[in-house]
């Protein structure tokens, strides 16, 4: 896979605009890209005003009190975002975001709270001065530190804040403001900002060279990785597959070509797995059956291999909300964490929980 750094500078606004223009107008339309107004200026104040309190209590008493583990993108290694669960601070939902993005900042309040191996990729005294939530869009305020990020990160930027955010149930799209102003273009490689930002600006973005914009759609797969003391991840990677073919099938597919040499990433399928179908029922189950010679009847199958398949299907398909998976036509998978994978099984709350 190819690192941000190595992307053409040029190309940075094409790269974003890529997965938006082709998800059409059904992912983006007109209500949700409608002009969103600040927050009043009084309601505004009121606000940070609450986040001082919410930040001062997290000092104190219950400075200890934690929600169950949130999401979020961190940058690893080898330069690639993946999701890590942390455990931080509850509160409101606004005030859940605010720590959300807190913790992207490099050596933040929270980075003692990161596992080995991962930093945040917003700038060092980066500040969130407002979190607010407007139908489903997340309003992001940010200090002027925010623009001190290098031009080559400036997708990693934008992806690590939208991931991050729409993780949340209670946010589809992401509004950037920096000092009380609303941003039309990011402000160092002047990637265009026209409208709300979702998952659909991809993730780890891989580009086929010669590849027809016109012609693809995007799919996210999850590949595997391990930290520095070994313990294995996931990492989503977004490729460009033909237009028109089945897009879980398509991202399968991808599974089974692997990830690109020298990023880091591990192979999840071997190249002899064959996708024999897949069926989406009406439930939101969607079954997988796969054949694969190198596994026998009875035996256990990596559950880094299973979870990988459950979380690719379940982030291309939007309907699917279990999956089931079949191999070699046994319809008793059990994976090596005795889990049983034919049974549905559910895309988890929380990715990657890393002990720190």
């Amino acid at each position: 896979m190819k690192s941000l750094s190595k992307v053409h500078l040029s190309a940075a606004a094409g790269l974003l605009a890529v997965p938006l223009l082709l998800s059409g107008c059904s992912l983006l339309g007109s209500e949700r890209a409608a002009q969103i107004d600040p927050p009043p200026s009084d309601i505004e104040s009121q606000m940070l005003q609450a986040s001082s309190v919410v930040n001062q209590t997290s000092t104190g008493k219950n400075a200890d009190k934690k929600s169950d583990p949130t999401t979020v993108y961190l940058e690893n290694g080898q330069g690639l975002l993946a999701p890590v669960s942390l455990h931080l601070p509850d509160g409101s939902k606004e005030g859940k975001l605010n720590r959300l993005l807190e913790s992207l900042v490099q050596d933040g309040s929270y980075a003692s709270a990161l596992p080995d191996g991962f930093k945040g990729i917003l700038p060092k005294g980066t500040q969130v001065t407002n979190v607010t939530l407007k139908n489903k869009v997340a309003i992001v305020e940010f200090n002027k530190e925010f623009n001190n990020y290098k031009a080559e990160d400036e997708r990693k930027v934008l992806e690590a804040v939208t991931w991050t955010l729409t993780g949340s149930k209670d946010v589809q799209n992401v509004q950037l403001w920096v000092d009380g102003q609303q941003l039309s273009e990011m402000p160092v490689a002047h990637t265009p900002l026209s409208q709300p930002l979702n998952r659909t600006v991809g993730i780890n973005l891989e580009l086929t060279p010669g590849a027809s914009v016109s012609q693809t759609s995007p799919v996210t797969v999850y590949f595997s990785a391990a930290t520095p003391s070994g313990i294995p991840y996931f990492v989503p990677v977004t490729r460009l597959v033909p237009s028109g073919e089945d897009v879980v099938k398509s991202a399968l597919n991808q599974l089974i070509q692997g990830p690109t040499l020298g990023d880091g990433l591990e192979q999840v399928l071997t190249s002899n797995t064959a996708i024999d179908s897949v069926n989406a029922a009406k439930d939101g189950v969607v079954t997988v059956s796969l054949t694969d010679d190198m596994f026998t009847k009875d035996q256990k199958i990596p559950s880094q291999l299973l979870q990988s398949l459950v979380l690719t299907v379940t982030e291309n398909n939007a309907s699917a909300s279990k999956v089931k998976i079949w191999v070699n036509g046994s319809k008793e998978v059990l994976g090596d964490d005795d889990k049983n994978y034919s049974e549905p099984v559910s895309r988890p709350l929380a990715l990657n929980d890393i002990p720190i």
